[in-house]
């Protein structure tokens, strides 16, 4: 895979993130709270799969970080042991109306700092800055 693909991942995720700092920037009552963790899920997702892509391994089409991180692990241990609670979870399955979850604003920061630190270790490990 070319350099110019891996930064495709790459700014897809950050624009992902783009749309969490934005929304993190609002009064806490106008945040939409579900969409922030959607879009943690996004950017996480895709740098993950930069890393996977970095590295030429294939990966299944998949929104499951747990997966993803595994996969991850295989090649480099630091990924072993990051905490996604329910993350995945945000991709598809509360994007319906019949599982409506609203994530209280602890969640909120807790997966906009879990997408960071995913970002942060990513970029890092395909010699890539922020």
């Amino acid at each position: 895979m070319t350099d110019d693909y891996i930064k495709q991942w790459v700014i897809k995720a950050d624009h992902d993130l783009g749309i969490v700092e934005h929304e993190l920037n609002l009064p806490e009552e106008d945040m939409i709270r579900d969409a922030v963790c959607f879009h943690c899920q996004q950017a996480a997702e895709k740098y993950l799969k930069a890393f996977l892509v970095y590295h030429q391994k294939k990966f299944p089409r998949t929104h499951n970080i747990e997966l993803l991180l595994e996969q991850c692990a295989k090649i480099d241990s630091d990924f072993a042991d990051i905490e996604v609670r329910e993350l995945s979870s945000f991709a598809v399955e509360i994007r319906y109306a019949d599982d409506l979850y609203m994530p209280d604003f602890e969640e909120v920061e807790f997966y906009h700092d879990l997408a960071e630190r995913i970002k942060r270790l990513a970029l890092s490990k395909i010699g890539m800055r922020e």
